[in-house]
């Protein structure tokens, strides 16, 4: 796939790509902007079209235009690249390996089809007044939100679509591999107002069909797209390419369990909500959803189904490794449709009014047993100890085993005791968010700093003298500061095995110090470098911390002297 990245950059430029996302303005050679993935209000969003790549200072991202559009649509590197595909008229079939080609065209062939088949429908709508009716009467959407979703509807006929994608080329083969049609090779819907499912960048992958009545073949109220080569409902997000900008604004997402739920609170105003397509809720969903924020809150039904699917739903964000709260609608509403349609408003405090998953469930819990008996305390622990042992932080642990203990007026040593017992159940873990799950700053970005000025001012280099190339932050850093150090000549050469991150530490000293003096710049490479001794010292004084408490376990005196020497000596250097 090399050489169809490489075209695909020879036909796409950096600014042009970017720039569909965020207003650019010049600055020199190169471009600003605010950044897409952080809510500034001073632009340090910088592309260099020159070098074609991109730097954002305030979350420390960047690359080139694949990174972007993976970082900004949450897409995983083939997606991105056959994005941009299109986008650059790049056939991807002609650079992949035999076995490949086949499959690239059936999903060209799948999206084709769809495509059509919505066009057919949001068509087909206007032409029947009881779909009228019912879609913009008795379900209360307006145009807007028909248009931004594409709702349509399917006629109650035998096979009507199947005759007008067949009379577009589609076999009856294609056809049965779309999930359009029934096994007799008829149409699957039928008298249903049709909404599509669409991927991250608004493609239609599928359809989500609710029955309004009148057909002859109404079937279940509501019927899904089964999965195909390009649907998979275990991994699909419904509203997810209409809300990504939105959640990516408020910080955090709400996940409902209707596709109507989704589609009322949108256009209620409240966007940063998506649906999980009438399926159970899987990894993946929340994996698709934490690339744009890890912070996610969940609208389901307070039925006994709803109590099990949030449950299931915490340990599931547990190993996802995201931020899971609940929001209740109370009394008000069995669903946030019918909450939104008494008053927006009750919606919107709902979900500011959202409890941590595990504090949540274990009030349900405690609502629903006898916390006074014996029986009502061994089923509580049963479900609080399982949740506890799924925690890793030492600290949060320790927080609810204290407020359990509290509940059931039993001692901690009783719980911990009863959580060695369980470990031996299987129990869903929680794992680190990675980096590309936050938009957090990177606590050692002031290193690239310290990089990016030495890098681009020969004469600062001498400054590293002072400081030890191990004590950088990762290997790249690390690789950058030893030949900087050493005046290497391998910098000339663009430096071996440095990727764009040469390019990148160009483009920050040109959007941050381009304009300094040189005293300016001297005097900042000083504060960093001191930041950076100070954190290094910082670094060793809690190593030596740790190895004074082991001495002072094993009563070594001569050892527990010569470690608190060693550490006020550190504490003086941190006082300086």
């Amino acid at each position: 796939m090399q050489d169809a990245k490489e075209e695909i950059r020879a036909r796409l430029s950096v600014e042009d790509v970017i720039g569909e996302y965020v207003e650019l303005k010049r600055a020199g050679r190169n471009l600003k902007a605010l950044s897409p993935f952080t809510s500034e209000k001073t632009p340090s969003f910088m592309v260099s079209p020159e070098k074609q790549i991109w730097h954002d200072f305030s979350s420390s991202k960047g690359g080139d235009i694949f990174s972007f559009i993976m970082e900004v649509e949450g897409m995983t590197f083939r997606e991105a690249l056959e994005h941009l595909a299109r986008k650059a008229g790049v056939d991807l079939s002609m650079y992949d390996n035999p076995g490949q080609k086949g499959i690239t065209e059936k999903k060209r062939r799948l999206m084709q089809a769809n495509k059509l088949a919505e066009n057919y429908f949001q068509h087909s709508l206007l032409k029947n007044q009881h779909a009228v009716e019912y879609v913009f009467y008795k379900r209360g959407l307006n145009r807007k939100t028909v248009e931004e979703f594409k709702i349509g509807y399917a006629p109650d006929s035998k096979n009507a679509l199947a005759d007008f994608l067949a009379k577009k080329g589609f076999d009856k083969k294609e056809l049965d591999e779309t999930g359009l049609t029934n096994r007799y090779g008829g149409d699957l819907f039928k008298a249903r107002m049709m909404i599509p499912l669409m991927n991250s960048v608004g493609e239609t992958i599928g359809f989500t069909a609710r029955v309004i009545g009148g057909g002859s073949d109404a079937g279940p109220k509501y019927l899904n797209t089964r999965q195909t080569l390009i649907y998979d409902k275990g991994r699909h997000v419904f509203g997810l390419s209409q809300a990504k900008e939105a959640i990516r604004s408020a910080g955090y997402a709400v996940i409902v369990e209707g596709n109507l739920d989704a589609v009322s609170s949108h256009q209620a105003g409240v966007k940063q909500v998506v649906a999980t397509a009438g399926t159970a809720m899987t990894e993946n969903h929340l994996k698709a959803i934490a690339r744009f924020s890890s912070s996610i809150r969940l609208a389901f039904d307070m039925d006994a189904a709803g109590l099990a699917a949030a449950e299931r739903a915490i340990g599931l964000a547990q190993t996802a490794g995201v931020d899971l709260s609940i929001i209740s609608l109370g009394d008000d509403a069995k669903d946030p449709d019918e909450l939104i349609q008494k008053d927006p408003k009750l919606w919107r405090q709902a979900i500011d009014q959202h409890q941590p998953a595990i504090d949540w469930l274990l009030d349900q819990y405690e609502s629903k047993l006898d916390l006074k008996t014996a029986v009502g305390k061994r089923e509580y622990s049963d479900v609080a100890v399982k949740l506890v042992n799924g925690l890793t932080d030492p600290v949060v642990k320790d927080h609810y085993y204290k407020y359990v203990s509290a509940k059931l007026d039993s001692s901690i040593d009783a719980l911990k005791r009863k959580s060695e017992g369980a470990k031996n159940e299987p129990v869903t873990r929680l794992k680190k968010i990675g980096d590309s799950a936050k938009a957090l700053p990177d606590e050692n970005g002031y290193q690239d700093s310290i990089l990016a000025i030495v890098l681009t001012n020969k004469k600062l280099r001498s400054a590293l003298g002072s400081v030890e190339v191990d004590d950088f932050d990762g290997e790249q850093r690390r690789k950058l500061a030893g030949l900087l150090k050493n005046n290497s000549a391998e910098l000339d050469n663009g430096g071996e095995n440095q990727d764009n991150y040469l390019d990148i530490l160009k483009l920050r000293s040109e959007g941050r110090y381009a304009d300094w003096s040189g005293k300016d710049l001297k005097r900042e490479l000083e504060l960093l470098l001191g930041q950076f001794t100070t954190n290094r010292l910082k670094t060793n004084k809690e190593l030596l911390l740790t190895a004074l408490k082991d001495a002072e376990t094993q009563q070594d005196a001569d050892e527990v002297a010569k470690l608190l020497k060693q550490i006020n000596e550190i504490n003086k250097e941190i006082g300086k």
